[in-house]
């Protein structure tokens, strides 16, 4: 049975209905003498794009299997996450509760109001606001019981469970078939938070591209505290699919300080960079903080190899770090 056969077994929305774009970024190619290549998931047909709406096709699937009334899921105050679950309850008539936290005790109005979260709002999502996401599968529970909520639906912390990690199976079946005959990635380059996107990309590059590196880079913690959860679910979509083994993890660690969801300098200048050669946006919480691991990696590496970056969304936050701009000019 192949891969996309095994994915069919479960219950699936279709709400990305072609393949979202796999392109040369031209002008980075020829800056660094190498093929680099751009995977456009910021790109997908809902609440202005993002890598969340492939796990949410799995996951509010199964919530309307279960007859789910409310989606009761957790983020940071400027969740992408967040944002594309309130949509998609929206969508499919579902009241959307969201336990936020506000990770870098932020008191900007901005931050507390604009990008991500002035979305969410407008997606008529219950925002509750906590200290701090310690346990966010409990703490959600509890706030089921709190709000007295019936028939509700827990979508965990960047819906990332072995189910919504199948939404990047899917993702490396699509890169497969789009990548061009004469290329073979040798490295694959993801944001590496909350882990299914990564795990299921991995597992799926493994299988149908296992010349190509899938490589996390960490945007909330060092490599010893993210490489057991992207193991977990590796092991988990092996178990799921009946596949042979799990790929090895590869996690670059130094780009994500000082905290997740902070700016730092240098994924600042990768957001600067692709905007002025590619006219493509990225974000200060994780794309601009992976690109800055690529970036590196193209200029100390000696290795002329073709490279594909995964952009999993998320500019949206550019509005809500207003002050960036003073930094990047």
């Amino acid at each position: 049975m192949s891969l996309q056969q095994k994915l069919t077994q479960f219950a699936k929305l279709d709400l990305i209905k072609a393949f979202t774009p796999l392109s040369r970024l031209d002008n980075l190619s020829k800056k660094y003498g190498r093929e680099i290549y751009i995977k456009r998931d910021d790109m997908t047909p809902l609440a202005m794009g993002g890598n969340k709406l492939r796990k949410l096709e799995y996951l509010i699937a199964d919530a309307q299997a279960k007859n789910a009334k409310t989606i009761v899921t957790a983020g940071a105050i400027q969740s992408n996450h967040v944002r594309q679950t309130a949509a998609i309850a929206a969508m499919y008539g579902l009241e959307c509760v969201a336990l936020l936290e506000n990770p870098i005790q932020s008191d900007n109005p901005n931050f507390l109001n604009n990008g991500n979260k002035l979305l969410t709002d407008l997606f008529a999502a219950r925002c509750v606001m906590c200290d701090e996401l310690i346990d966010p599968q409990a703490q959600m529970e509890e706030l089921i019981k709190e709000l007295k909520l019936e028939d509700a639906y827990i979508v965990p912390v960047g819906g990332s469970n072995a189910l919504g990690a199948l939404g990047y199976i899917q993702c490396a079946i699509e890169i497969a078939h789009q990548k061009p005959s004469h290329i073979e990635f040798d490295k694959i380059i993801v944001a590496s938070g909350s882990a299914g996107t990564h795990a299921g990309l991995a597992i799926g590059i493994h299988e149908l591209l296992p010349q190509s590196q899938v490589i996390g880079v960490t945007v909330s913690r060092k490599q010893q505290d993210q490489a057991p959860k992207v193991e977990k679910l590796q092991n988990e979509l092996t178990h799921l699919l009946d596949l042979s083994e799990a790929p090895k993890i590869q996690l670059w660690d130094d780009f994500f300080a000082p905290m997740y969801g902070m700016p730092n300098h240098l994924g600042l200048k990768a957001i600067q960079l692709l905007a002025q050669k590619e006219g493509i946006l990225l974000d200060p919480v994780y794309t601009g903080k992976a690109m800055a691991g690529l970036i590196h990696y193209l200029e100390t590496s000696s290795e002329k190899t073709p490279v594909l970056f995964v952009h999993t969304g998320g500019a949206q936050a550019l509005f809500a770090y207003s002050d960036i701009s003073q930094t990047i000019k």
